[in-house]
């Protein structure tokens, strides 16, 4: 980790750090459980609605807790920042298990999940804000406006050229439509050793924006997901493999 990241580096923050982080995730999933009978989109039976309301919060809503999550985590430990999934389960808590992407690279992971959670994940995600490299503390001096961070990330997230998703092989069908924006400028902690050197303690204000899957729970067993997504004007060409293991 650098002292001082370059602009592109600082991008990759488990979705972008520096005007913002980006993340993609491709993982293979295999069938979901009874949860999603019923109420996953037409043609995408294991994944629910981008207007679903699970466990209390909106995709939105679950996209500031999963920023939240991911830099809460010392670099050692980061499951962003994990070449092989050995750290996916660290501050996981509660019914919905977060899965990382990484900064930027493409990766390939095996990671091992208990049975019955809800799993969210990002395919195309970023993060602007005081602790991403865009207004104070990280750039001091610079006072952060939310209504112009809403407008870098909004520019950002839409200028994936290619989002792809596949569950068990099966593209993820009009990804477009799962499209997820903060509701509300949110805090960060950040802890001491934190990714690309952000400055440890509470950090407000950030926003979120990005391409989000919830995925119902899954069957014990083997299973994958694949993700690939393009963004040349921020010279990204990702894919990341996650192999699930249920139990």
């Amino acid at each position: 980790m650098k002292s001082s990241p370059s602009n592109q580096a600082k991008r990759f923050l488990a979705g972008g750090l520096a005007r913002s982080l980006l993340v993609t995730v491709i993982l293979a999933l295999g069938t979901a459980s009874s949860v999603s009978a019923g109420k996953g989109n037409a043609g995408n039976p294991r994944v629910l609605p981008p207007q679903s309301h699970l466990h209390g919060k909106t995709y939105g809503e679950w996209a500031a807790a999963w920023w939240q999550w991911a830099l809460s985590i010392p670099e050692a430990q980061n499951p962003v920042a994990d070449a092989t999934g050995e750290f996916a389960g660290v501050g996981q808590s509660g019914p919905v298990w977060f899965l990382a992407g990484t900064f930027g690279n493409s990766a390939e992971r095996t990671v091992t999940i208990p049975a019955g959670k809800t799993i969210f994940f990002p395919v195309v995600n970023w993060v602007f804000g005081a602790g991403a490299f865009d207004c104070d503390p990280t750039v001091p001096g610079v006072p952060c406006d939310v209504p112009t961070l809403r407008e870098k990330a909004a520019a950002a997230t839409t200028g994936a050229e290619v989002v792809e998703a596949w569950i068990d092989g099966a593209q993820v069908k009009n990804i477009r439509a799962y499209r997820a924006v903060s509701p509300e400028p949110f805090s960060i902690t950040f802890p001491e050793g934190a990714v690309f050197g952000v400055p440890a303690g509470t950090h407000y204000p950030h926003v979120a924006d990005g391409y989000w899957l919830m995925l119902a729970p899954f069957s014990k067993g083997q299973h994958a997901i694949q993700v690939h997504m393009e963004n040349p004007a921020a010279g990204i060409d990702q894919d990341l493999i996650i192999h699930l293991d249920i139990n």
